[in-house]
């Protein structure tokens, strides 16, 4: 879909129906209102727009049509298929109401006329195989191998030390597989598009809480609703505040299947973009795409927990580890794909609540406050202390898979190919 590139550099309106500029193509600001509206001018004769034979519109001085194709005249021309002016026109606001106002049934049907009108000389670059467009790529593949292996070899070394020179190994480690996961979603099919919507690190902070909070806060929670804790985490499982490396080492080694689930998703859907004959068409083939490539990922987190939790000796933690999983690797396919508000909005509320739970413990114990820690009592005695981020996880994943449902089976969110998977 190369022509949607061209959407950001015309000067257009990415809110709605953009407006051409005064002078541009011989309209004042209310005649091109008029034509956007599909409404005639005042000097023109409004049975001039009416149908002729198969329904289409007469094109005439007054031709509404041919407005929009000469605000969208960059995009039209480069087009491959009528598809790619449909997705363009969606990502630019262009609903089937508004399709209607040009005396079309939909948004589809409008950019078919669009593509069929356009004249053409030959010079449009040739449309672009989905296998030149998603083949595999040998450096984001290693990237995404790279935070596991890193994890593992901090997990190793941290349980191989001891005192002073565990700590400088765990702060080392933890610095290494922090910039590695920086890496890997800066490249591939995990990293932003070129031109998606700005404020994609606005969810790196409350990632790190999260994973932090999986490594340490079931612990901490535990210790607090039974009185501590008592000590400092030394890095270790036994001790007063024990550790919980199994889900960190999970989740690190799932960067991998999130990167190939991410990439199957975009290769089969841009194929499915090349061949549907419409935007519902597309949408209903694409849903069944976007929760196989969740479960296909959810399977391959559930087996790497109940492995890092054989070869750690600790318990796999599979509720929160898969609800956290399916939290981040949700988020980061809508972030990926432009849609950053959600997500954001979806990892602070966990983080808020995940900091709210031993907050309103320590609470509980001032004079008169005790009802403060009931809720969170409740459900630590109820389903434990994995309890509490579990709920929160899992509710905002599934809010996630909600929104992404609808999002993601849009053809404008798959519609650029300025970037190599």
């Amino acid at each position: 879909m190369s022509g949607l590139d061209e959407l950001d550099r015309s000067g257009l309106d990415r809110s709605g129906l953009d407006r051409p500029e005064v002078g541009r193509s011989g309209l004042d600001r209310p005649e091109a209102d008029r034509l956007e509206a599909g409404r005639p001018g005042p000097e023109v004769d409004r049975s001039a727009l009416g149908t002729q034979g198969g329904g289409s519109p007469r094109r005439g001085a007054g031709d509404p049509v041919k407005a929009l194709m000469h605000r969208h005249r960059e995009l039209c021309e480069r087009a491959v298929d009528p598809l790619e002016i449909a997705a363009g026109l969606e990502a630019h606001g262009v609903t089937d109401r508004t399709a209607a106002r040009f005396r079309h049934r939909d948004v589809f049907s409008l950019a078919e006329e669009m593509y069929a009108r356009v004249p053409r000389d030959g010079e449009a670059p040739p449309l672009t195989t989905p296998t030149e467009i998603l083949r595999p790529r040998l450096d984001w593949a290693l990237l995404t191998l790279l935070p596991g292996a890193l994890c593992a070899a901090t997990v190793t070394g941290v349980r191989l030390t001891h005192g002073r020179t565990c700590l400088l190994v765990a702060a080392a480690g933890l610095l290494a597989v922090a910039l590695a996961v920086h890496a890997a979603l800066r490249r591939g099919p995990l990293s932003p598009q070129h031109g998606a919507h700005p404020g994609l690190h606005r969810t790196e902070a409350w990632t790190c809480w999260l994973l932090g909070y999986a490594a340490l806060g079931d612990s901490l929670l535990r210790a607090a609703v039974g009185g501590g804790p008592d000590g400092l985490p030394d890095g270790t499982a036994n001790g007063p505040w024990p550790v919980a490396a199994a889900p960190l080492l999970a989740l690190a080694l799932a960067c991998a299947p999130a990167a190939w689930s991410a990439h199957l998703l975009a290769a089969h859907a841009r194929r499915r973009l090349n061949t549907s004959r419409g935007l519902e068409e597309f949408a209903a083939s694409v849903q069944p795409l976007l929760l196989g490539a969740c479960t296909l990922f959810m399977c391959a987190l559930a087996a790497l927990a109940a492995l890092c939790g054989a070869a750690l000796g600790e318990p796999a933690g599979y509720a929160h580890t898969l609800t956290l999983g399916a939290l981040l690797f949700l988020a980061r396919l809508l972030t990926v794909h432009g849609f950053a508000h959600a997500p954001a909005v979806a990892l602070g509320v966990v983080g808020a609540a995940e900091v709210l739970a031993p907050a309103t413990v320590f609470a509980g114990r001032l004079p008169g406050c005790g009802f403060l820690a009931t809720p969170v009592e409740t459900l630590v005695a109820a389903w434990g202390p994995a309890g509490v981020p579990s709920l929160v996880c899992g509710t905002a994943a599934l809010t996630l898979l909600i929104h992404a449902s609808r999002t993601l089976t849009r053809a404008s969110a798959h519609a650029r190919t300025d970037r190599p998977c």
